[in-house]
């Protein structure tokens, strides 16, 4: 008997339930750096020391790895329903951020939480792009940029929520951004449902990890993927601070600083959509050494501005914070074209897992950076994740195998 062919969603229905999803993952994601966001009204409430700052962003970093490997190795994501996991999810995330505020009196109590945030997120933004490829098949890349640009803008929201809880005032940000993830499990469970293109996940196999390493093709995409994590959310979580410190040196107001610092890793949702679309048209690794190169000049040169004029500081942060996520879906989509389709599930499971990983070390580096060489050269570290990830993509660029990505366009 001859299999039928799907039929293709109705146009306004599709887009109107990806709107959503989107709607929904921004405002799940929304409790990432939300404790980042007031480290320092938490320095001078808890008595921070660097390692404890540094904490507070590294310890969701962990449990999103945790969360994201007992996902796929349970595979929850084919086992329950993914709309009442990403939505279940997003409340849970959000109800553990409120505690923080609520029941936490120092640093112990909030790591745990912020812990567990990670662990819960990790059924928010992976499950989202699983139900996103629902919905797409030829505007994939549209698709991600789209759902990539929504955790970007929702990963900076609270910044713009410090401005408004009053900047030196970290509680009422912990309760907005926990209150938005509350908000998103609610659009999801009520809006958001699979679509007609659903299928089972590639499961999860240890035994399957020694393979992929042996596929040089994927180990250079991967290498890529760990060059740009190794910049991304270094960047993310301390760009803040920089940009409050040089603000302050210039006697600006820290209310421009949080918004700035809002703007620079918000910009990133609009690269991260027009990647999508160039990645497709231009292919894969023509964006991702374009997006590296632009982010790593911008990590070496920004110190320089340190102090000066907040308007060229800004600007330039603004172009390193559009580059430095631009590329971020391209390196997960090259995986999955290069990849054995038996092995997908494993290969984004491990890629993903390590790339968090990493960042825990650029993390931690950036504040003893600052300290002995000051933020004139602190972030020009970071370049080195750009330098190793361009030399991947040019190398996968020039492999036979770049024939399968983005339709034979590399």
């Amino acid at each position: 008997m001859t299999a039928q062919p799907i039929s293709p969603p109705a146009t306004r229905q599709k887009w109107r339930i990806l709107l959503l999803l989107s709607l929904a993952e921004l405002l799940g994601m929304a409790v990432w750096f939300s404790a980042s966001a007031v480290v320092p009204a938490l320095t001078e409430a808890w008595a921070l020391s660097e390692g404890g700052r540094a904490w507070l962003t590294m310890s969701v970093q962990i449990g999103f790895v945790a969360g994201a490997l007992g996902s796929a190795i349970l595979n929850l994501a084919d086992r329950l329903p993914a709309r009442w996991l990403f939505a279940g999810s997003a409340v849970l995330a959000g109800l553990a951020t409120v505690f923080i505020p609520l029941l936490a009196n120092g640093l112990a109590l909030a790591l745990l939480l912020r812990f567990l945030t990670g662990v819960l997120l990790a059924g928010v933004y992976p499950v989202g792009m699983k139900i996103m490829a629902t919905w797409t098949q030829k505007d994939r890349g549209l698709g991600i940029g789209l759902l990539v640009g929504a955790l970007t803008i929702g990963s900076a929201g609270p910044h713009l929520l410090n401005v408004l809880g009053g900047v030196g005032a970290w509680q009422p940000v912990l309760y907005l951004a926990g209150g938005s993830a509350l908000v998103g499990g609610l659009l999801g469970a009520l809006f958001v449902r699979e679509g007609p293109y659903r299928s089972p996940s590639p499961p999860f196999n240890w035994r399957q990890v020694g393979k992929i390493l042996q596929q040089r093709d994927v180990v250079l995409a991967n290498l890529g993927y760990l060059g740009h994590m190794w910049e991304l959310y270094a960047m993310w979580a301390w760009v803040p601070l920089f940009l409050l410190a040089s603000f302050t040196a210039v006697n600006v107001s820290p209310t421009w600083a949080s918004l700035t610092a809002f703007a620079v890793i918000a910009v990133g949702g609009l690269g991260s959509l027009l990647a999508g679309q160039l990645a497709d048209r231009y292919g894969r690794t023509t964006i991702t050494i374009t997006s590296l190169a632009v982010s790593g000049l911008c990590a070496v040169g920004v110190g320089f501005l340190f102090g000066g004029n907040p308007l060229l500081l800004a600007l330039v942060c603004l172009v390193w914070g559009l580059a430095i996520v631009a590329d971020s879906a391209q390196f997960s989509a090259a995986v999955s074209e290069l990849a054995p389709r038996e092995y997908v599930g494993t290969a984004l499971t491990l890629q993903t897992s390590l790339g968090f990983l990493l960042t825990l070390f650029t993390i931690r580096m950036v504040p003893p950076l600052e300290t002995w060489f000051t933020w004139r050269y602190a972030f020009a570290f970071l370049a080195i994740g750009p330098m190793v990830g361009i030399w991947a993509m040019v190398r996968l660029r020039q492999s036979p195998a770049a024939a399968k990505l983005a339709g034979g366009r590399g």
